[in-house]
């Protein structure tokens, strides 16, 4: 069976990047990387790509006049790669609607809450501020509003008595490295089916403890 080609979008230092490459470095892992680009020359997920093996692209949006221009780019390097999957990884840039729904059902991110709760930037630092007991992170299939979109999987992590931003966001992050991975093995694996705004995991039973995801019914 003809693995998933996948390529990842980053920003910065590319350690869910990590995560899907020591992944698909398994033969039998469903899905490749077939390309990783960056909007930024020297980000440090570049040189990790580029140990792998795998081929990589800078598109500077500093360079466009505007996003559609700048998105039009990135589409045009996804499809000489024939990319199946888009997995926002770090991506610091918004994408325009047009280019969201060109990929629609067909591109993930990952967010460090626990969707729909605490959405944007500075994630950690309001978890505490709100005094919530638990935070976590989320892989979801992306829509044109900000970390909106059908959920794959979750994982929970519990609030620490003492934790700060720095504590916390360690710890989600180690989460992260193990989620991303997952909802890609289920995708690229054919169980992942979006109806409206639900992603519903064929076969999944039983969610194991930090690991929550939608099963059909």
């Amino acid at each position: 069976m003809a693995r998933l080609r996948v390529a990842v979008l980053i920003s910065g230092r590319g350690s869910n990047l990590q995560a899907l490459i020591d992944a698909c470095a398994d033969p039998a892992f469903p899905a490749e990387i077939a390309l990783v680009i960056s909007n930024v020359a020297d980000a440090q997920g570049l040189a990790r790509a580029e140990r792998a093996r795998i081929p990589t692209r800078v598109i500077d949006h500093k360079l466009f006049p505007d996003r559609a221009s700048f998105d039009a780019a990135l589409d045009r390097a996804l499809g000489e790669a024939r990319t199946e999957l888009v997995c926002l990884a770090g991506f610091m840039r918004l994408l325009g609607d047009a280019f969201v729904e060109r990929w629609r059902d067909r591109m993930i991110n990952i967010h460090p809450s626990l969707l729909p709760a605490f959405k944007g930037l500075k994630t950690h630092e309001r978890v505490l501020a709100a005094g919530a007991r638990f935070t976590g992170c989320t892989v979801h299939f992306v829509r044109p509003a900000m970390d909106e979109g059908p959920i794959v999987v979750q994982t929970a992590v519990a609030v620490l008595p003492g934790d700060d931003a720095a504590r916390l966001a360690e710890r989600v992050l180690a989460e992260e490295h193990k989620a991303y991975p997952l909802a890609l093995r289920l995708i690229a694996e054919g169980r992942v089916t979006v109806t409206g705004e639900r992603a519903e995991i064929s076969g999944a039973g039983a969610p194991a403890p930090t690991a929550l995801t939608n099963p059909s019914r």
